[in-house]
């Protein structure tokens, strides 16, 4: 169910508050473009600026947007086990098909703390639970061997995994066994990561070039590799582009270009130097995106 390109999707702003139309339309666009789910309200949504009213929102409009042609993958994480509980429970209630659950950034908690921590939003709610594993902004790296233990629970199905270690991949199916559902969490690593026994990113980039990523993954599953490679050499200028300063930032620049949304973000972050808007739109005009 969880394979392919799945957006990491933007949260529009307009004078500083959602812009829900322009959500309502990016899904509709996703939808048409062949992206093969959504990840509303992660890093990349803004999650940490949003109130939990408006986390709540968005995650509720997205999936009605989505009206259940896409499955919806809800960020639900937080450092607060007990804020977690209750943003997992809210996405089952919203009808997510899973909720995506980040490793507790700060607090720096040991593999056993880590293990509870997943353990208690498993056993809170029935949705299935995505771990995501992105040590350069938590700071704590759940190992292959504890991701193995939690892959025991019946609702743990999948990680996204940003380490940027495609080697990961190899080691967590064998702990976690070959059906557990594998996700990149790093865009220009996700050729080598899929050829490990990947099934998918959950990409920055495709909010800027949805078709592209989606049609990349579909080549990388079809054990193509020969077109694959190709859609890569397309898409790395963007996805180096885009990570030149924050990466959403890079997303919703991209999506002004394309007159999707606006590129207002919300501080601490701010908008891109010109240094970087002209590299995204380079990269952009590089994958055919714009003129």
């Amino acid at each position: 169910m969880f394979k392919g390109s799945l957006p990491a999707l933007v949260t529009p702003f307009k004078k500083g508050a959602v812009d829900f139309e322009t959500l309502d339309s990016l899904v509709e666009w996703h939808v048409e473009q062949g992206s093969n789910g959504l990840v509303p309200v992660g890093t990349t949504g803004e999650s940490p600026t949003l109130t939990h009213a408006e986390h709540r929102e968005v995650v509720e409009r997205v999936i009605k947007a989505a009206a259940g042609r896409i499955p919806v993958i809800a960020g639900a994480g937080s450092n607060n086990t007990a804020e977690g509980i209750g943003l997992i429970r809210h996405a089952a209630e919203a009808g997510a098909d899973a909720a995506l659950i980040v490793t507790p950034y700060y607090n720096k908690p040991t593999q056993a703390g880590l293990y509870e921590h997943f353990k208690a939003l498993h056993d809170c709610c029935e949705l299935p639970i995505i771990i995501y594993n992105i040590p350069g902004r938590s700071v704590v790296d759940m190992s292959p061997a504890t991701m193995g233990k939690l892959a025991e629970l019946p609702r743990i199905v999948g990680v996204k995994d940003a380490t940027g270690d495609i080697t990961r991949v190899s080691k967590q199916r064998e702990t976690c066994g070959k059906d557990f559902v594998q996700l990149s969490g790093e865009d220009a690593s996700a050729l080598g990561f899929n050829a490990h026994g990947g099934v998918g990113c959950i990409s920055v980039s495709a909010n800027v070039a949805p078709k592209l990523c989606a049609e990349f993954q579909a080549a990388t599953l079809a054990g193509d590799y020969a077109k694959a490679l190709e859609y890569q050499d397309l898409l790395m200028p963007l996805h180096t582009a885009i990570f030149l300063e924050p990466g959403l930032a890079g997303a919703k620049y991209g999506l002004s270009l394309l007159g999707k949304c606006s590129e207002d973000v919300r501080l601490p972050l701010v908008g891109l130097t010109d240094g970087t808007k002209a590299a995204i739109r380079a990269a952009m005009e590089h994958a055919g995106l714009i003129d």
